[in-house]
């Protein structure tokens, strides 16, 4: 049994068919309905082939009909019934937005938290709801407490938003920034590992971990680096922006004291939602982004004080929630890795093609890099774009350097073999 799975038993949640009952009103959600009761039975694995199945779910999208979109690790579509309830959220709060919006859509807030705590594995007050993974991780950037000398280790490919970030600690307060540079894709864990512990010293006060190299979809050894900082006792800050609702795992699993995600991402919330994850007893360490009364000192909304933002998108949120349910946490992530799986099988042994990305799901999920040797990545981006109207993106970063790849849940095989053709074109070419 799942971790994610024993966590929803013992909490006595909602069951999946439960949660999604207004989602199901539907002639597409009750065309699904009738296709997740037939694979009841079926195991996740098997059911990731089943491509009868999976149009059922690529039904509960409204997808662009003249592109295939393989770009959605920058940012993903939301099902219908999570687009839907946001528009109408919207227009509710436009009658009458002070009232609306602040006495009723973000009444929701506090229940909304709750259903992302259950879905993380942790206390509803370790959860502030931000907009992005940027914004929640900078918040523990920018409040922990370091002095002049203190050390911080972060990678060479973790995200620019958070290199920039520390990088004005360091010009402002003198703090010291030691970097690893690491050499990918790896599937030597250890390897991974010592790259991080190799560097810690006496000095190191905080180590940054990007679960998911988002260029390259390399999976981190997270617990296992974090549990060797906690034997120098240092604090864990993990760039979560694209595991989270990606594949099944509960942030407290992961040993860290901080995690940030977004939710546009691998959960299909609206754009511009996120969350940060602050372990409760360090809640008073970290100053907000925005200020807050002292009383909220340890309280973990002292992170939200934003002022005036979209609550109809924020509370949106919680259809994104049932509808991941529904689908099952399990199933999403066996079907994402056999997407990737499926086109990199099928393009690996061309001349010139080179790969970036593991096979194996211990390093590596839905995200796939892949280079042409002599082209730039721009090149066969633009060339995928131009003749088979295929959106992806090129990635020249630190040493990383290809296309990224990115599948989600409604993606078909078709869209797939298209890639495949437009990739053994341009090597042709």
């Amino acid at each position: 049994m799942s971790s994610r799975r024993a966590f929803i038993q013992k909490m006595g949640l909602l069951s999946s068919a439960t949660i999604a009952v207004n989602l199901l009103q539907t002639a597409w959600g009750k065309n699904l309905e009738l296709a997740l009761k037939k694979v009841e039975s079926t195991s996740p694995v098997d059911l990731a082939t089943n491509e009868d199945f999976w149009h059922y779910v690529q039904q509960s999208y409204t997808i662009a009909p003249n592109f295939i979109n393989l770009n959605n690790g920058g940012v993903a579509p939301a099902p219908k019934s999570v687009a839907d309830n946001m528009k109408t959220n919207y227009d509710i709060c436009n009658q009458a937005p002070s009232y609306f919006m602040w006495r009723i859509i973000d009444v929701g807030r506090e229940q909304l938290r709750k259903n992302l705590a259950q879905l993380a594995g942790c206390s509803a007050e370790e959860i502030a709801l931000h907009r992005n993974t940027s914004e929640a991780l900078e918040t523990v950037i920018f409040g922990i407490e370091l002095k002049a000398g203190d050390e911080v280790v972060l990678a060479k490919q973790d995200y620019p938003n958070m290199i920039g970030a520390w990088k004005q600690r360091e010009k402002r307060e003198g703090i010291k920034l030691v970097w690893v540079n690491l050499e990918l894709p790896s599937e030597d864990e250890n390897y991974l590992i010592k790259q991080y512990t190799d560097v810690f010293t006496t000095k190191t006060k905080l180590v940054q971990i990007t679960h998911m190299i988002n260029w390259i979809g390399q999976k981190m050894p997270v617990r296992k680096i974090a549990d060797e900082a906690k034997k120098m006792n240092i604090d864990v800050l993990v760039d979560g922006a694209h595991t989270f609702a990606q594949f099944e795992f509960l942030i407290p699993e992961l040993n860290c004291d901080y995690f940030g995600t977004s939710l546009h991402k691998w959960l299909g919330a609206p754009i511009g939602t996120g969350f940060l994850y602050v372990r409760k007893e360090k809640i008073k360490n970290i100053w907000p982004l925005f200020g807050a009364s002292e009383k909220e000192e340890e309280n973990i909304r002292k992170f939200e004080h934003l002022g005036t933002r979209p609550f109809y998108i924020e509370e949106a949120i919680d259809k994104a929630i049932d509808f991941h349910d529904m689908i099952g946490s399990k199933r999403k992530e066996e079907r994402l890795l056999y997407l990737k799986n499926y086109w990199m099988n099928k393009v690996k042994d061309l001349p010139k093609v080179k790969l970036h990305t593991s096979f194996k799901k211990e390093f590596g999920c839905a995200i796939g890099l892949v280079s042409i040797e002599g082209k730039k990545p721009s090149e066969l981006d633009t060339f995928l774009w131009d003749n088979y109207k295929i959106h992806t993106v090129g990635i020249v970063w630190e040493n990383i350097s290809g296309v990224r790849i990115t599948p989600n849940v409604y993606t078909s095989i078709k869209n797939l073999d298209r890639l495949v053709d437009g990739i053994t074109a341009f090597v042709k070419s």
